[in-house]
């Protein structure tokens, strides 16, 4: 007996699966490739056929296709050997910026039957960025009365790459004045100061001109300069001290503008003009911290002045000087680093692609049939009302309004998506339709839209904490089966 499959009058039922791409990061049994960034047109990845079991004969019947999600055509599979292989070029900053691990995440699908298999391709650095500083000139001021030992603060280069090959040293020209001092900092990056060896003399030296280097760790290294003039007063007293070197505060990704960050306190042993304190961002100040952030001259004070986002940058180092008023200046230095708090305030979006796909009445029972996932932190939760009597899911029976204590048991588990398959054998007639809850794990619940090839139910429900809980919620007709007469 063959199955009918009509969707309304006069045409072919059928069952519609849907396949949402699954979680990137997820996924067990992965296949795993490397390629260098950079790599010409056609450089071979793997075979990729022949490593998931296919037969190079089924690839086109079974329609093998590679899906990559938000990396455009990177990489792609010849449908006669079976092999992966560079097909545009790859950058790996461009790509992943400065993460440490940086991968291309693929997913083969194939039909009759349908399956997933999930790939994962290595992107690995090469040196092809060398250091750069903020400025090609830096002029530095000191007076000439400062002692020996005393400090200031350089800006030290960046590097796009990563690993060994951003790993930077730094040096600057002999000379009988200054020494470099360099100190890693917790994000691994240098800190550098210039420090004073000996007393200076504006009567003999009225400037100093020297060139600082910082070369990278990569074979062949790369160098970047930067030329310092430091320039010799004739007056000095004491500068502003901060009461710390290095600040380190937090404030909410969704602080109003105006929130106090810090409150900043320098102190000038000197009386009058000498003593009298305006504090600024030193310079070079970088865009994100001037849209952020904005410093009272007078009181220290830093406050918000944009809106904060920690999906897009999570902690700020700022760099304050405090400079006096005397005929000839004087400045103290701090850095402040500044942690954003996440909160809950992404919703979650699910993307839903279907599939047609014929089902014989005489598949196994367990054959997958469905796939349902959602983005990295976003929980399936279940289907109102149940599912048809012959589907069920990995997940459970999938039946009722899904709720708080569901959520949390999903997430214990670490459940970012279901699978649905046949069991038991389908009756002779039904049909039928399920909503699909999805959330994460705030409380209480907030239902919100997603996008999907059916209408979105929105509403919301009466807060019960303080923490928000976001939620999108998609109804689809899932499936409608019919079995012909005998």
């Amino acid at each position: 007996m063959l199955f009918s499959w009509r969707g309304g009058p006069g045409a072919l039922s059928f069952l519609q699966s849907l396949l949402l791409l699954t979680a990137w990061e997820a996924g067990s049994g992965q296949i795993h490739y490397s390629v260098l960034e950079e790599a010409k047109h056609g450089t071979f990845v793997g075979r990729i056929a022949q490593d998931l079991g296919l037969e190079l004969a089924e690839l086109v019947r079974r329609q093998f296709r590679v899906v990559s999600k938000g990396r455009g055509d990177l990489l792609e599979v010849n449908l006669q050997n079976g092999i992966l292989f560079v097909n545009a070029r790859i950058d790996r900053e461009a790509l992943c910026g400065r993460n440490a691990e940086c991968s291309i995440h693929l997913e083969v699908i194939v039909d009759r039957p349908l399956q997933v298999f999930h790939v994962e391709v290595e992107v690995k650095d090469i040196n092809d960025n060398p250091p750069v500083f903020p400025e090609s000139k830096k002029r530095i001021i000191i007076a000439e009365s400062r002692p020996p030992e005393t400090r200031f603060p350089l800006d030290g280069a960046s590097d796009a790459d990563i690993g060994v090959n951003s790993a930077l040293t730094y040096r600057i020209d002999p000379n009988d004045y200054f020494a470099l001092d360099t100190q890693n900092n917790r994000e691994q990056t240098s800190s550098l100061s210039l420090v004073l060896r000996k007393s200076l003399d504006r009567e003999q030296i009225q400037e100093h001109s020297l060139l600082l280097t910082a070369n990278d760790g990569g074979k062949p290294e790369m160098t970047g300069t930067v030329q310092l003039l430091i320039e010799i007063l004739d007056v000095n007293d004491n500068a502003p001290e901060f009461d710390q070197f290095i600040y380190k505060v937090t404030v909410l990704e969704n602080a109003f503008n105006g929130t106090l960050v810090i409150k900043l306190n320098a102190t000038d042993l000197d009386d009058g003009a000498n003593g009298d304190i305006s504090y600024s961002f030193r310079r070079p100040v970088s865009p994100a911290v001037l849209n952020a952030f904005i410093i009272n001259p007078n009181s220290g004070e830093i406050r918000t002045k944009g809106k904060l986002d920690f999906e897009e940058k999570k902690l700020y180092e700022i760099s304050v000087e405090a400079i006096d008023k005397g005929n000839i200046p004087m400045a103290g230095h701090c850095t402040i680093f500044v942690d954003v708090l996440d909160i809950n305030d992404n919703i979650p979006h699910i993307t839903i692609t279907s599939l047609s796909l014929p089902v014989r009445e005489d598949v196994q029972v367990g054959t997958v049939i469905a796939l349902i996932s959602g983005p990295p932190k976003t929980d399936l939760m279940a289907f109102s009302p149940s599912l048809p009597p012959c589907l069920s899911s990995t997940e459970g029976t999938g039946e009722g309004e899904a709720d708080s204590e569901r959520l949390k048991e999903l997430r214990r588990r670490g459940h970012s998506g279901s699978r649905f398959h046949l069991s038991p054998p389908p009756p002779r007639d039904f049909s039928g339709s399920s909503d699909l809850f999805a959330g994460t794990g705030g409380v209480p619940w907030v239902r919100a839209p997603g996008t999907g090839r059916s209408p979105v139910k929105q509403w919301r429900e009466k807060p019960k904490r303080a923490q928000p809980q976001l939620r999108a919620v998609f109804s689809q007709r899932l499936w409608k089966l019919r079995r012909r007469p005998s």
